[in-house]
């Protein structure tokens, strides 16, 4: 399964491929900005990609897991405002009383457009919701990867996993209120797997408090989980020109199982999540924090 990821390394952007174990070798290429969303709308192919990328670029070698090594969201543009990320609402079989059909005229589930691409946070980093946050809930999802040519076309780049934490007190309170709902901060793994998206994925929930494991439960967001197809759900997005707009990167989440929430646990200030996605070898593990705004200025 191929692999790529981008990061920072002293001021200067690069990519690099599969996972190496802290403190192994790693070799770095070094791109511009845009560069790896120009080169997935240029080539058809993790290898042709690669190549894309490798040929003549300059490299480095550094240690996998160092200080100066930070990770980025995969084809996050430097730009604040050129990727959106959105993500569809009840998707899983788990919510239906029936099986889909075939036969079945496909209709759209709801859908939320969730902030920014700038506003991801990667593993380790902080989660920050309101003080007020009502009841929140952790979501592991399957995150699709979409770049824009300079026609406004989506080009498929490959998937990651996220962690769509938001406020499903607020959203039970009133299902209008879904919006304010989903201002949560989003976790993401850098990790981009070119490939299909998954059919089967498989993990567990851990929540920590004060360092000891709280709640934790187990979970499933591949395709076969899903009421709606993956696919579907997608191309029906991209029927609305707002979000295909040229060079513009979406980040597409694609729902959740039932998780902490729906089994009686609240997630409290200072807890921390840990999504392990153990069919695809990815964590990710963040402290919440409840954080009330500064007033207004007047």
């Amino acid at each position: 399964m191929s692999i790529l990821f981008e990061c920072v390394h002293h001021g200067e952007r690069y990519v690099g491929f599969d996972r190496p174990a802290p403190g192994e070798p790693q070799t770095l290429y070094k791109v511009a900005d845009g560069q790896l969303a120009a080169a997935v709308i240029a080539t058809d192919g993790p290898e042709a990609l690669k190549a894309a990328i490798t040929d003549h670029a300059e490299s480095i070698t550094v240690t996998a897991g160092e200080a100066e090594l930070a990770f980025l969201p995969p084809l996050l543009p430097t730009a604040d405002g050129n990727a959106l990320l959105s993500g569809f609402m009840r998707t899983h079989k788990s919510k239906f009383d029936t099986e889909p059909s075939e036969d079945e005229e496909f209709v759209a589930p709801n859908w939320f457009f969730k902030g920014f691409g700038s506003w991801l946070r990667m593993p380790g980093e902080t989660l920050t919701v309101p003080a007020t946050a009502v009841a929140l809930i952790e979501e592991p999802e399957v995150a699709l990867v979409y770049v824009n040519d300079a026609e406004g076309t989506p080009h498929y780049a490959g998937y990651t996993f996220g962690n769509d934490l938001c406020d499903i007190g607020l959203h039970r309170r009133n299902p209008g209120w879904n919006p304010y709902c989903k201002l949560c901060d989003t976790s993401m793994a850098p990790w981009l797997f070119l490939g299909e998206p998954p059919r089967s994925v498989t993990g567990r929930v851990t929540i920590e408090r004060d360092g000891v494991s709280a709640w934790e439960g187990t979970f499933d967001c591949g395709d076969d989980a899903l009421y709606f197809g993956i696919k579907d759900m997608a191309a029906h997005l991209f029927t609305y020109p707002a979000v295909r707009r040229p060079g513009l990167v979406n980040y597409v989440l694609m729902g959740a199982d039932e998780a902490s929430f729906h089994d009686g646990f609240r997630i409290a200030d200072g807890d921390r999540i840990t999504i392990d996605v153990k069919s695809h070898e990815v964590v990710l593990s963040n402290p919440v924090s409840f954080e009330a705004p500064a007033p207004l200025a007047r």
